[in-house]
């Protein structure tokens, strides 16, 4: 069953294996497009993930794991120290 949306206009998850190849030498790879690419790609998670209408816990999940994380790398330093130090 052919699909009804030209290859250049389907997202990559939605590519089939045999289309792939034609898929990427369709794609922009010039200066202006690259950055066009990473815009879409941020309006999809923007539009997905944060401006949703009927909120629920994945959205609040994923700010909390990026804040502990970011919160263990900030600190990782002087928690090594501190776990050095009682082991000696």
């Amino acid at each position: 069953m052919a699909s009804s949306i030209p290859v250049k206009e389907e997202k990559l998850m939605d590519v089939r294996l045999g289309q792939l190849s034609s898929w990427i030498m369709i794609q922009d790879f010039t200066p202006k497009g690259i950055p066009g690419a990473f815009q879409r790609g941020y309006y999809q998670y923007y539009n997905k993930c944060v401006y949703v209408k009927k909120g629920g816990v994945a959205g609040i999940s994923m700010v909390l794991t990026a804040y502990m994380l970011f919160n263990y790398r900030c600190c990782y330093r002087e928690l090594r120290q501190e776990q050095l130090c009682k082991h000696h």
